[in-house]
Order: C-alpha cells, then structure tokens, then sequence
C-alpha cells in the first residue's frame, strides 16, 4: 500500500525542485535592473505625494531624475535641503527651491456673510457647492467645511468662522488644499510676496455687498493708485502680479473695504 503513494509523492517533489530552479533561472535572466540611487531619492523626498513637482508623486519624481534627468529642485516641501541632497547623489546641480505657500484668497467668514440654507448633507465644500453654489450667501466664497484642511500633511489649516485660515509657519507649498478647493480660492505664492487680494468674487460691486461685508467691489482704486502696474481689477475683480509687486502697501492703504492685506 506504501509503494502506491511514494511514485506520485516522488513525482510531485520532483517536479516542485524543478519549477523552483527555472523560476529560479528565469529570475535571474529577465531581471530589470532599478538603479539604486532612485530609491535613495525616493527615501529622501518627503513622501507627501502632492504633486507639487508636477509628477504623480514622489517615487515617480525619483524615477524621473535619474531616467528623464529632471531638475532636483522642483520638490517645495521638501525645500532647498532636500534638492541638495538629491545633487549629493545625482552629482548635478541642486539649484534652489522657491519656497512659497498657500494663501485663502477669501475673507467671507461668518461676520461678513449670511447663510442662505441649513445644508445636511456630506460635510464637505465640494457637496455644498452642488447646492445652489452653496449654503452661503457669496458663491465664490470659503464653504468652511474643510475639504482643504483634510488633505493637509502638515497640520496647517485650521477653520475658523466658517474660514479656512493657513498657517504660513507650517505650511510647505505643497498645493494639495488647492488642488481640492471647488472655489479655486487657494494660491500657491512665492513667500516674500508682499501683499494680496483676500477676495475672489467676481460679482459686480453692487451684488458683492450685498453678498459679503467684506467683498472686492471692483472700484479700481488699488489699480489707479500703483505706480508699478502690479495691480489690474479684471470681472470686478483685483489681482496683484507679484513679480512687479515691490510691497509699498498703497494698494492696501487705498482699497476702501481693506480687502488687501500684507502677507
């Protein structure tokens, strides 16, 4: 009775050490070889996968360092440091990293705006904004719900009155709470930028106040009032170039509703 059983036991084990040893060998023969040093990188990126660097995140911004030849500065969390640290291992030039921030360009909290409905939906910006543009009385506005606040990696948004406010100190530039504000309120600006437009209404003046306390009216006052062409109101709407900005502050000194702060 054994000796029916040791044949197929034999044969089974024979051809188990078989396979073993071809996919063994066939391992070793199309293997592909990954350069070590886009592992390095990846190890040394902050692994916030936001995108910021213009890839889908950061092991593909290795990958494409080392295989594309892409710039070691394009990571702003990861900042100067890090693109050193890249230069370190890739021998190029590490160049520096702009570093920047987000800005709400939104001043509508709770004091400036009323509610138009209770909403008792998803908490969420992106499912008001289906409703009539949302629950607040300005559509352009800060819905408050924290959409931006929850993809944040770093801690630096907080809601308050209804307003999302980010904490320069904290914040890395990543650009990901801009990347899900349905209101395209948030910008990614350069850090010793001076001043910026704290509204993103485009409602006529009129239709503005009677939306939010604190709207841009479009009365072109700011633009009338720099001498060095950064400001433009376009849509009843102020925008500020910051590159031509010098951050004299008279834009915000002339703006009727002080809806231009200093940065």
């Amino acid at each position: 009775m054994l000796s029916e059983y040791i044949l197929p036991v034999t044969v089974f084990a024979a051809t188990g050490l078989v396979s073993g040893v071809l996919l063994t060998v066939a391992s070793k023969i199309f293997e592909v070889k990954t350069d070590e040093r886009i592992e390095k990188i990846s190890e040394i990126l902050p692994q916030a996968n936001c995108g910021s660097c213009g890839y889908a995140g950061c092991a593909d911004y290795a990958d494409a360092i080392i295989s594309k030849g892409e710039k070691a500065n394009l990571c702003r969390p990861g900042g100067t440091e890090t693109a050193k640290k890249i230069s370190e291992i890739t021998g190029t030039d590490a160049g520096e990293v702009a570093e920047s921030y987000a800005v709400v360009r939104c001043s509508g909290d709770c004091n400036a705006c009323d509610t138009k409905y209770e909403f008792t939906g998803i908490r969420s910006c992106t499912s008001v904004k289906r409703y009539y543009g949302g629950n607040s009385t300005c559509s352009w506005g800060c819905a408050g719900f924290g959409d931006c606040a929850g993809v944040c990696e770093y801690n630096a948004i907080s809601i308050k009155d209804g307003l999302a406010h980010i904490d320069p100190k904290l914040c890395k530039g990543c650009g990901s709470c801009a990347a899900v504000c349905p209101n395209d309120l948030i910008s990614v600006i350069p850090r010793d930028s001076g001043y910026a437009v704290l509204c993103s209404s485009r409602d006529n003046g009129k239709a503005t106040k009677l939306a939010c306390k604190n709207g841009c009216i479009g009365c072109k006052m700011c633009e009338k009032n720099c001498e060095y062409g950064a400001i433009t109101v376009t849509d009843f709407h102020a925008s500020i170039d910051q590159e031509k900005c010098t951050g004299c502050g008279t834009c915000a000194e002339k703006c009727p509703v002080k809806v231009i702060k200093p940065l």
